[in-house]
């Protein structure tokens, strides 16, 4: 896309998870692509489909609305985390009276079509996925759950979830109170989050006020946050260089292997495999190295770069890096800590500039707008009652 990414608007506190009826495929369809083409075009006959799987047994629908608590394990890492209708119908107008952080910029047209795909399927085919330190509290809590799943299956892929359903209102209305003077990050679904406001926009009371959310407390079941590396296409390593001094940036140049070792906080690796050049930054006033990358380092390089891909393995970036095409960028691995220290001064990230994981899986939850009501609007407040006449 040619136009640069913009502030998606911001949602005000309190932060509420609402229960819902989820929608919830059957194990051997969960992760599988099939199922995910299936929500694919002519978007007005999903909901069909999904009476079909239905019937068939192919999709369970929950008979009451519940929170969820979602438990999977990915290559040794396991993620819990609360599923439920995040409220969205509030806007925030300070920063602190934020309830979700976004760290990235959105494409208004993306974010733009896929809320017309929900609007047309009707549904929230999948969780955005929310991190936060949840209040000690909340998380003695859930503890207090966890005795026996409600549901324990293996998807296609292999991966292992266990499911918990809240429904006791005493339960619900404790999480409830815990969660709402607090904040959550956005750590994947920024064109989702940004549709749910579209569509809230759109049609305020219905629905729409909520979308489908799964908030992760990062001091219980920490996501892997891992770095995204850069290919600049159509600049050299002696660029860097050149606008490194110009900068008063400190570079030097070293073998490969020495170069590797160096990537960490505050140090990045340029490279065309041939010539390897590791960057030491000096970080001020709460910049993290994406930043200084993108807002100093690149605007200063004499050619290019023409383009710049994004990957999140090093040995891809490094691949596609040569003399004659343009060089590899190997950043290093943001921290949690740094992404609220950006967030929380009112910035956000450069495009591509973290990568959570991993992500739950599609098919686990999905949210049907047709089993909830609209909210009604709230009466016109009765007639003041006269009071005794004034001596």
């Amino acid at each position: 896309m040619d136009q640069a990414p913009v502030t998606p608007p911001l949602v005000a506190g309190p932060l509420r998870l609402a229960p819902f009826r989820a929608l919830r495929l059957a194990g051997s369809r969960i992760s599988d692509p099939a199922s995910a083409r299936t929500l694919a075009r002519p978007y007005h006959d999903v909901q069909e489909r999904l009476r079909t799987w239905e019937q068939r047994g192919f999709l369970v629908h929950d008979a009451e609305p519940a929170l969820y608590l979602h438990e999977y394990t990915v290559s040794g890492i396991t993620v819990r985390g609360l599923v439920g209708a995040v409220d969205v119908s509030r806007r925030a107008v300070r920063l602190d009276q934020r309830a979700l952080l976004p760290h990235e910029g959105i494409y208004p047209a993306q974010a733009d079509d896929l809320a017309d795909r929900m609007a047309e399927m009707g549904i929230n085919p999948a969780p955005i996925l929310l991190v936060q330190r949840s209040p000690a509290p909340l998380r003695d809590l859930l503890r207090t759950v966890r005795a026996a799943p409600a549901e324990q299956l293996v998807d296609r892929s292999g991966q292992l979830h266990r499911l918990w359903t809240l429904r006791d209102p005493e339960l619900l209305s404790s999480v409830g109170d815990l969660l709402a003077p607090t904040t959550a990050l956005i750590a994947d679904g920024h064109h989702r989050y940004a549709a749910y406001l579209k569509l809230q926009a759109r049609d305020p009371g219905a629905p729409t006020d909520r979308g489908l959310a799964m908030l992760v407390d990062h001091d219980d079941t920490p996501l892997f946050l891992g770095a995204i590396h850069r290919v600049l296409v159509g600049s050299s390593v002696r660029d860097v260089a050149d606008a490194a001094a110009a900068l008063d940036i400190r570079t030097r140049e070293t073998t490969q292997e020495q170069a590797v070792a160096a990537l960490g906080p505050s140090t990045l690796v340029a490279t065309d495999n041939e010539t390897w050049l590791v960057i030491d930054l000096e970080l001020a006033d709460g910049r993290v190295e994406v930043e200084v990358l993108h807002d100093r380092l690149v605007p200063s390089l004499a050619h290019g770069p023409s383009r710049i891909t994004y990957h999140h393995a090093a040995q891809d970036a490094l691949h596609q890096a040569g003399p004659d095409h343009g060089i590899a960028l190997l950043m290093p691995a943001p921290t949690l800590a740094q992404v609220q220290q950006v967030v929380g001064a009112g910035r956000l990230f450069p495009e591509k500039a973290t990568s959570f994981q991993p992500k739950p899986a599609f098919g686990v939850f999905i949210r049907s707008w047709h089993d909830e009501q609209r909210v009604p609007s709230s009466p016109p407040p009765p007639p003041a009652t006269p009071g005794p006449p004034r001596s």
